[in-house]
């Protein structure tokens, strides 16, 4: 795996938005009430926020990043840069870095770049924007999030109930007393047909049948244009790979568990994390899981579950070391222990169709 240890950065707050829109599993198309209630209690899912198909990734990041910068006081000139991380964007082309920059009415000196990364993106969006600040210094902001019901089929049993559709803002800057950052990241991309969207790219590009939904195994009906998961094939990953990736960043970090405020893996699903936490040993009033009334938002899971969780109130007032890891789509996984707090982690931000009426 690749390491890494920044000195001289720090989270100065992070903040989430999430369609105001909630729904139950109940909504969907091929499950009962029973049915819902059983898949809901193994998932760990109550409801989901499912964005209506107005609203694009780029205004939940767009309605949590306002949101930070207002409560920081940071003046859009102060900002050197800007990463937008999802597989969700706006456009084909441009980046939607760019419409974001625009909305949010950043200087023409910051620059701007878009990362297709899922469920690993926000510790590896850590990395790379604490990394460019070692070079281009000054205040920069990290959006992650997706909207992963545009890309779902409603009657695809083995995903539509799982995933829901979140927005971050995490603003990172300069401090000289920062405690260094620590890192660890990987990657087998041997594994990309087991988490992965068929069509609609170069190599399989969209034509009259790549959109037609079909009954495929395990009676899912979908599309070669929605989101295809092998859910055992991820699950055997997320157990050969999560526990030492643990270990490891525990180990360049040079510290236990014992020394570890808090937990945030990946919001996958809370039979995942509860069978990674007893398996790596994870005291329970250390993990935060916090999918019940959101769904696992993939690259959004970790800062959302931070800022919806009892971690929020004591970030606000108090330092926590903090190990978070992403782990999923790529196949790809990422962890990091850092030390975060006092800083601004503002109330959830909720949002409806008008937040999309002044989008670029």
């Amino acid at each position: 795996m690749a390491k890494g240890e920044i000195a001289g950065v720090r989270i100065a707050g992070i903040a989430s938005a999430v369609p105001v829109q909630a729904q139950g599993l109940e909504h969907l198309e091929f499950i009962d009430p029973e049915q819902a209630l059983k898949i809901s209690e193994n998932v760990g899912v109550r409801t989901r926020r499912i964005a209506p198909p107005s609203i694009c990734t780029s205004d939940l990041c767009y309605a949590a990043a306002a949101r930070l910068m207002r409560e920081l006081d940071w003046a859009p000139g102060e900002i050197a840069g800007l990463i937008f991380i999802t597989q969700t964007p706006d456009y084909v082309l441009p980046a939607t870095s760019y419409a974001l920059h625009a909305r949010l009415g950043l200087p023409v000196s910051c620059y701007a770049f878009d990362i297709n990364l899922g469920c690993s993106g926000f510790v590896y969006g850590l990395w790379i924007a604490a990394s460019l600040m070692q070079n281009v210094k000054g205040k920069t902001l990290l959006l992650v999030g997706d909207t992963a019901s545009h890309i779902i089929s409603p009657r695809d049993q083995s995903v539509a109930p799982l995933f829901g559709d979140a927005g971050t803002a995490t603003a990172l800057e300069p401090s000289a007393d920062a405690a260094p950052i620590f890192f660890e990241l990987g990657a087998d991309g041997s594994g990309i047909k087991n988490l992965m969207i068929p069509a609609g790219g170069g190599r399989h590009p969209r034509d009259a049948s790549t959109g037609v939904r079909t009954l495929r195994e395990g009676q899912n009906i979908r599309s070669d244009e929605d989101v295809f998961m092998d859910g055992a094939e991820v699950f055997t990953f997320t157990l050969q790979r999560v526990p030492g990736l643990v270990k490891a960043i525990l180990g360049s970090a040079g510290c236990g568990l014992d020394s570890i405020d808090s937990v945030v893996f990946h919001q996958a699903n809370r039979f995942m994390l509860e069978y990674l936490a007893k398996r790596i040993k994870i005291p329970p009033e250390k993990f935060a899981i916090a999918l019940r009334d959101f769904g696992n938002t993939s690259s959004a899971s970790i800062p959302l579950a931070i800022t919806t969780s009892g971690l929020r109130e004591r970030l606000q007032n108090s330092t926590a070391r903090l190990l978070l890891a992403g782990f999923g789509v790529g196949l790809s996984w990422a962890a990091t222990v850092l030390q975060c707090g006092p800083g601004v982690f503002p109330e959830l931000v909720e949002c409806d169709e008008s937040i999309a009426e002044a989008a670029v």
